[in-house]
């Protein structure tokens, strides 16, 4: 058999070793699935009518009850039409009002085959969430083909073990960094081999990504600290803490969240620059260990500027409307600054862009030792001298560059 068919059959059983994983990751259970009441089921209904007559308007909220009329479109009480409530609590990122004709999600509560009571929780998405996911699954395969197929079974293999793994754990009170670094090591993994195969460009990506991550946890876990930030800041955590879980470290998932979110940009670095060097070294086999460490570079000092503004949209862009607050009332910008939801961002984003800063050399390192073919002597004074000239063409402060460059004639 020919390296090509092996290679081939090892990425085809590992794509098969996946989807199998992710079938598996499905049906297990959570253990929080039994928390709702035993008499209490979900259902589709359809809308038939609407009474607002209990709905109080306050200025722009709403509070109150409205009362609906519903036809149960499926489950156990298929066909039956029942009276629904939705209350209003005049909170208008929770509130919804339903219309004659709307699908809603039920939450019903019966005893046998008689219905107690049932409640209108929210406007049914699934059908168009799924069929979003289709699309965007269809479009994946048609554009990218076998790759584009790899690359969702990734994001299916991601969804899961985030949902049935991770989350779980975290409730269970298992250390939130400990846990997330494993997730997200296994994450890197299955994304980066899935994408690159079992091959020497996979391995140097995924060492590389890990070397990056495991800064970014280092870095978050020194500077929270001076930043006098806790886990609150994060939306739903008070909730969580009143839902019967007092005893959980919301700074250490805090953390976590911060390594865990920025290890996507992380991994598409790594995988570049990996991609790219071995492209490198195959058109030129004879090139030297500081040559490939260069190229790496060079890749890296292109994509670097683009990923860390990608970060600071990603992060930014949920709290547009909170910046627009701060902006209407004339709040002072150092004041901004210190407010605990701005610093939190703050602090996301940066050690987030430390990161990928510190991938594109970790990166070039490993991948000049897997690459280049033949005896290598690379000693401490070869790899410092590398990172400092990669740092100098970095740094945008020209007395910087001059003092490294002294250094380096030394």
């Amino acid at each position: 058999m020919s390296y090509i068919s092996r290679l081939v059959s090892r990425d085809t059983l590992f794509v098969a070793f996946l989807s199998v994983l992710c079938t598996v990751l499905f049906y297990i259970p959570t253990g929080f699935e039994n928390r709702l009441p035993q008499n209490a089921i979900q259902a589709r209904g359809l809308v038939l009518t609407v009474d607002n007559s209990t709905v109080q308007q306050f200025g722009i909220v709403k509070a109150g009850d409205q009362g609906l009329t519903v036809r149960i479109l499926d489950g156990r009480f298929k066909g039956k039409e029942v009276t629904a409530d939705n209350q209003l609590i005049g909170k208008m990122e929770l509130d919804k009002m339903f219309k004659v004709g709307d699908i809603a999600l039920l939450s019903i509560n019966h005893d046998g085959d008689k219905i107690v009571w049932a409640n209108a929780s929210n406007h049914y998405r699934n059908r168009i969430e799924l069929a979003l996911l289709l699309l965007f699954g269809f479009l994946l395969v048609m554009f990218a083909g076998w790759t584009g197929a790899k690359a969702l079974i990734s994001f299916l293999f991601t969804a899961l073990m985030i949902w049935k793994v991770m989350i779980p754990s975290l409730l269970r009170d298992y250390d939130p960094i400990l846990l997330s670094l494993v997730v997200v090591g296994i994450l890197t993994a299955a994304i980066i081999f899935l994408v690159a195969g079992l091959t020497t460009k996979g391995v140097v990506a995924f060492l590389g990504a890990s070397l990056g991550l495991l800064l970014t946890c280092i870095l978050a876990q020194i500077f929270c600290p001076e930043f006098r930030l806790h886990g609150a800041v994060r939306p739903f955590s008070e909730t969580l803490l009143y839902s019967g879980f007092p005893h959980l470290n919301l700074t250490r998932i805090f953390l976590a969240g911060i390594f865990t979110a920025a290890s996507g940009a992380v991994m598409d670095l790594a995988m570049d620059i990996s991609a790219s060097m071995n492209e490198v070294v195959q058109k030129r086999p004879d090139i030297s260990f500081r040559e490939a460490v260069g190229s790496g570079f060079a890749v890296g000092r292109a994509v670097i500027g683009t990923m860390t503004t990608t970060l600071l949209l990603a992060y930014s862009g949920g709290y547009i409307t909170m910046l627009m607050v701060f902006m209407a009332q004339g709040v002072p910008l150092i004041n901004i600054f210190n407010i605990n939801y701005v610093a939190a961002e703050i602090l996301h984003t940066l050690v987030g862009s430390f990161g990928l800063i510190t991938v594109a050399p970790f990166t070039a390192v490993v991948g000049a030792f897997l690459y280049v073919k033949g005896e290598r002597v690379i000693g401490w004074k070869t790899i410092t001298h590398t990172m400092c000239e990669y740092w100098k063409l970095m740094h945008p402060n020209a007395l910087f560059k001059l003092a490294i460059s002294w250094f380096l004639r030394q």
